[in-house]
């Protein structure tokens, strides 16, 4: 039989397009419809760009909307939506009695590298919180006016609609709150309640949570990569979460080299836990062996959502039968230069690209290798997709950005977004030049 249309219409593009869902024990069928930019500026993802106000994308995205599972042809309107504010909504999970929705929020990104004199390079890495909402009719979450500090522990202005750096609160005082909060950039991509007696009971008040793992923590230590649970007593945290599962990426959690990434989750009629990796295609099962009560509590609580980002990690060169994860890499020393620069400006640019001069970002897309990720380009493989290819068209291309991606969602800004000078520009391109020859 061909498959029957439930609703049709819905909006694709942008820069989240997907649309998970979920359907409660009424019937009634919650969907994602996320957000197109970052923050509703007027010039996505662009620094010091203004949000557009009114958002208008508030009228079609960013949200819930809930349509009947058991109606066939229906349309997507602006009558559907069921709450607002929300920017992507990856994870659904309804509780034991079917009825209340859970979502999980990806938070925002670039706030360093779109507003450098609000906020300081490692805000970079540590703002906004991950989120866990509770979904209520015509509730609405805050974005893109508000973001979640989890330092402060409260809903704040966004530098676009007038924001400080996380002092002002404004209309975010009306904004709902969520019901718990996470590192951030951690990518909360799925979520599931499980009151089955595989686990102890303390695994039956709460949800499991895979965290896709982050990009726009560089040039700090990726995060997420993992399974966590956070226990849950009605709407609200019950305590701080604990990683549940740990190891998926291997030695180097970064989107380019991770070996594996938690993406999804499910739980089997034995009350076995899923999760499913998006890198290889592998699913795991997680079971326990022993009493429901499972003894004294032993557990890995996450990280605060308050942490600071750490530092800087160094990518460095070592000797093939080191134990470092980069090792046998390239490195500025052995690799060519192109006509017009030298091999300083070549080391210089790899510090650059690295994060160690300039408050560059570049690996969050590119990879810390240069071979790309699912955000950015591969950068050694000589395919050009913005100029010929030369050192002097590489320099223009960082200098101007590329606001309209040919192939991937997510535009870059002008140098990245950092504030690079014309002499950084260069050793920059220089270094990229080296990569693909």
């Amino acid at each position: 039989d061909s498959p029957d249309t439930i609703v049709s219409g819905l909006p694709l593009g942008g820069d989240h397009p997907m649309h998970p869902f979920i359907i409660n024990a009424e019937g009634s069928m919650y969907v994602d419809v996320a957000t197109a930019t970052n923050s509703c500026q007027l010039q996505n993802r662009t620094p010091k760009s203004p949000g557009a106000n009114p958002c208008t994308e508030l009228v079609t995205r960013g949200g819930i909307w809930r349509y009947d599972e058991n109606k066939t042809n229906q349309t997507f309107s602006p009558a559907g939506r069921f709450a607002t504010g929300i920017r992507n909504a990856e994870g659904f999970a309804l509780d034991s009695t079917g009825h209340r929705v859970f979502v999980t929020q990806h938070g925002r990104d670039q706030l360093y590298t779109n507003w450098p004199a609000l906020y300081k390079p490692d805000q970079e890495a540590t703002q906004p919180a991950e989120e866990l909402l509770l979904l209520r009719a015509g509730g609405d979450y805050g974005w893109p006016e508000c973001y979640y500090d989890a330092g402060a522990q409260k809903l704040v202005l966004a530098p676009e609609y007038g924001g400080d750096g996380g002092k002002k609160v404004g209309p975010c005082t009306n904004k709902l709150p969520p019901t718990a909060a996470f590192p951030a950039h951690w990518a909360p991509n799925a979520m599931v309640f499980s009151d089955k007696e595989q686990f102890p009971i303390r695994y039956r008040s709460g949800v499991f949570i895979a965290f896709h793992g982050s990009w726009n923590r560089a040039p700090y230590a990726q995060g997420g990569y993992n399974v966590v649970f956070q226990p849950l007593a009605g709407d609200r945290a019950s305590g701080s979460c604990e990683i549940f599962a740990d190891g998926f990426a291997g030695a180097v959690k970064s989107p380019d080299r991770a070996e594996h990434r938690p993406s999804g989750l499910a739980v089997g009629p034995d009350g076995s836990l899923y999760v499913s990796d998006d890198v290889r295609g592998r699913i795991y099962r997680i079971v326990y062996r022993g009493g429901s009560e499972g003894g004294a509590a032993k557990f890995t609580p996450c990280p605060s959502a308050s942490a600071p980002a750490g530092n800087i990690i160094e990518v460095a060169a070592k000797p093939p039968e080191g134990t470092h994860p980069d090792a046998g890499a390239p490195t500025s020393r052995n690799l060519p230069v192109p006509e017009g620069a030298t091999g300083e400006m070549v080391a210089l640019g790899e510090r650059i690209y690295h994060g160690q001069v300039g408050g560059a970002t570049c690996t969050g897309c590119h990879g810390a290798s240069g071979k790309g990720s699912p955000l950015g380009p591969d950068l050694t493989d000589k395919k050009w997709l913005w100029s010929d290819g030369s050192y002097t068209g590489i320099a223009k291309t960082i200098a101007e950005g590329v606001m309209r991606p040919k192939q991937y969602r997510s535009p870059m800004p002008p140098t990245g977004g950092a504030q690079l000078t014309a002499d950084q520009i260069s050793a920059l391109a220089a270094y990229v030049w080296a990569l693909s020859h």
